[in-house]
């Protein structure tokens, strides 16, 4: 594991799982933000020349992102990966009869796909549920051909930290779940050798009348803190009450704020890459395509490793 990981407690991988898998036939009730990030994402790709046969939608979810995928690339075949069975069966039903994506249940930092297998990655709100980024991105890497891309949307520290603030003055334990912040993430995507990545960030605020209502949408989402160092205890009705009455000095024009720090990333397989050894879960042949870099002047902002 990577030293940026050193101070963010690790994920409870089981624990998470279990949360999606629980949240699956309710997630796209509340998953407003969600779609959002997603589309801005995909929006992306009109600035990338690129006609992949194959794309990877690593952490599909429900699948939302393979219906903006699928009328884009027409002739691609269409592979969703997550760690949730259940969020897997919602995926399934996207698409017409004829065309439905290749599901497979499996981890982002462990894929069973054979190298240069894949001409493009899209990963939407996924990558700061993995434990190990640079493993993480070895395997995208791993995993795309030549000269192929991965697109990634993630949250930034500042995510939710009216609300990580508010349980700071709680109590010292884990609430929330921490994440990476964007220059770190640009360093790992230099140290696993993709070639010219690039990092951005934009801010996104929801409102709620109440806090409540904030914790409820995140129980729904499956979003909930799923660090290894997190209370085992329920909190109590004395300490949720505390929460909310630290959470008020946020409140603006009569709507509490919930800030979201997104991050957007992309970053190409070079054109030579070492050869490694991987082990393919059989996806049927598809024709060759080509591609070009893209056309951005937008620099990564992070540090040289």
């Amino acid at each position: 594991m990577s030293d940026i990981a050193n101070d963010i407690p690790p994920i409870d991988k089981a624990r998470a799982r279990r949360s999606f898998d629980q949240a699956a036939s309710r997630y796209d009730s509340v998953a407003v933000l969600q779609r959002e990030i997603a589309d801005r994402l995909i929006e992306r790709l009109d600035y990338i020349r690129l006609e992949p046969a194959r794309v990877l939608d690593l952490g599909t979810g429900t699948g939302y992102a393979l219906d903006g995928l699928s009328k884009r690339y027409r002739k691609a075949q269409l592979v969703a990966l997550d760690f949730a069975q259940s969020m897997l069966k919602q995926a399934r039903r996207r698409g017409s009869w004829l065309r439905r994506p290749t599901c497979v249940c499996a981890d982002a930092e462990s894929l069973p796909l054979a190298d240069g297998s894949v001409d493009l990655i899209v990963s939407s709100a996924t990558i700061q549920w993995c434990n190990d980024l640079d493993r993480t991105f070895a395997e995208c890497l791993r995993v795309l051909r030549p000269g192929g891309l991965l697109m990634f949307t993630t949250f930034g520290p500042d995510t939710l930290k009216e609300l990580r603030q508010a349980w700071s003055q709680v109590d010292r334990h884990s609430h929330v779940s921490p994440f990476l912040d964007m220059h770190d993430i640009g360093d790992a995507l230099v140290r696993t050798r993709f070639a010219d990545p690039v990092m951005d960030a934009e801010r996104m605020t929801l409102t709620y009348d109440r806090v409540h209502d904030l914790m409820r949408d995140l129980k729904v989402l499956g979003a909930r803190n799923a660090t290894q160092d997190r209370p085992r205890a329920l909190s109590g009705r004395k300490r949720l009450t505390a929460v909310e009455s630290a959470y008020e000095s946020h409140r603006r024009d009569g709507r509490l704020p919930a800030s979201y720090e997104v991050l957007y990333g992309h970053a190409w397989a070079p054109e030579q890459k070492p050869v490694t050894g991987g082990i393919a879960v059989p996806i049927p042949s598809i024709g060759s395509r080509r591609h070009a870099k893209p056309d951005s002047d937008r620099r990564h902002p992070g540090r040289t490793a």
